[in-house]
């Protein structure tokens, strides 16, 4: 698992990170996986959703799933840190545990979780804020 921190106005705990990924990848039963994180700013995250999914806009996280089948996992998750200062700044909690929420989020999108219905949205969220909770950051997406 490879961090790579463009942002780093925001502090964050590498080891705590890798840690619930880790655990997270082991609970929905991925054994072995390449996994990399990069914590950019908004012009970055701007540029990579305009290149790979034709969204003119900034958003929070973006993931991709880079599998082969029969070969080990590959996941690249690209959060956006100044979005994390922001809406932590706003729902009252530190901008770590924001950046964890999208980390999170983008790896469950990985592992199959989706959020396009409210019946789904409602699911992956409850899933977010028990881990999240588990690893110390609190109930972030409740919040």
């Amino acid at each position: 698992m490879e961090i790579a921190d463009d942002f780093r106005r925001v502090q964050l705990d590498r080891r705590r990170l890798k840690k619930m990924v880790r655990a997270v990848c082991q609970r929905f039963g991925v054994r072995q996986a390449t996994i990399s994180i990069a914590v950019l700013c908004d012009e970055a995250i701007h540029k990579i959703n305009k290149q790979f999914l034709n969204r003119d806009s900034t958003t929070d996280v973006i993931s991709f799933n880079l599998s082969e089948t029969g070969k080990a996992e590959t996941f690249e998750v690209v959060v956006n840190g100044r979005r994390a200062e922001h809406e932590a700044e706003s729902r009252g909690h530190n901008a770590e545990s924001e950046l964890a929420l999208y980390v999170l989020h983008g790896l469950l999108h990985n592992l199959g979780f989706d959020d396009a219905s409210r019946q789904e949205a409602q699911r992956m969220h409850k899933t977010e804020d028990e881990i999240l909770q588990q690893f110390g950051y609190g109930t972030v997406f409740g919040s």
